[in-house]
């Protein structure tokens, strides 16, 4: 697939529409990207041209607001276990090839997407998170090895903090920017990160930019409710589609 004339077309394609979701709603270009690209090639692959973007546009999100060093203080813990589960679970994340990352992949889509839809709440008191932060942050960064997708446990528990909302998009920032990095190792160490896919990497960056933009944009025009709504609807089917069509490959 990456040899074909259209893949780079088809690429930004989707980070357009992965940024857009991420304009809109202030996360998703990560879950969209993966879920979509994971149709076409390796979720390790998918993983590797998601970098770049997903670094560029997570920063130009941390930095927006008055309350990062403040939210860093109080994250670190979590930042530190994303690091470590992140590193511990290098390898994980298969080759080409193998059905087992693809799988991986769909339960953590699905598992996102009822989350969402089932508008599951928590609470976390402030007396917990000394224990819970880095726990979490071991608990997503494991995740974060095997499929590549860094929502799951951690934008939950950040929503149980009872943050601010601007403080809870600057927050995903904050987390989407540190899982990014850390992944970002484990695919050098696999020598995933290479030149053959920086052009591609690039081209997804311009759309993912456009695509925030735009979201950003269009905002107050849209309902965010209904828009999140239906962004988890399709990573409910897309993460039920690639569990069945990766498990074929097993049977």
């Amino acid at each position: 697939m990456l040899d074909s004339p259209l893949f780079p077309l088809l690429c930004a394609s989707i980070f357009l529409l992965a940024g857009f979701a991420k304009g809109v709603i202030g996360m998703g270009l990560p879950t969209i990207a993966i879920g979509l690209m994971s149709l076409f090639v390796s979720p390790a692959m998918a993983a590797a041209i998601l970098i770049l973007p997903s670094v560029v546009t997570n920063i130009v999100q941390m930095l927006q607001g008055g309350a990062f060093k403040r939210l860093l203080r109080r994250l670190w813990p979590m930042m530190a276990g994303l690091c470590v589960g992140t590193w511990a679970g290098a390898g994980l994340l298969a080759g080409e090839g193998n059905p087992v990352a693809a799988i991986a992949l769909g339960v953590a889509l699905v598992a996102y997407a009822l989350v969402g839809l089932c508008k599951v709440s928590f609470h976390a008191p402030a007396r917990w998170e000394p224990v819970l932060s880095p726990l979490i942050g071991v608990a997503t960064g494991l995740i974060t090895a095997g499929t590549g997708v860094f929502v799951i446990p951690a934008v939950p528990y950040l929503q149980a903090l009872g943050l601010e909302k601007d403080e809870l998009v600057q927050a995903l920032g904050i987390s989407f920017t540190v899982s990014t990095l850390a992944l970002a190792v484990n695919l050098l160490r696999a020598d995933l990160l290479n030149p053959a896919i920086a052009w591609l990497a690039l081209a997804a960056l311009a759309a993912a930019l456009a695509g925030q933009y735009l979201g950003q944009k269009l905002r107050g025009r849209l309902d965010p409710a209904t828009f999140r709504m239906w962004f988890f609807i399709s990573m409910l089917a897309l993460g039920v589609y690639l569990i069945v069509r990766r498990s074929m490959a097993l049977l």
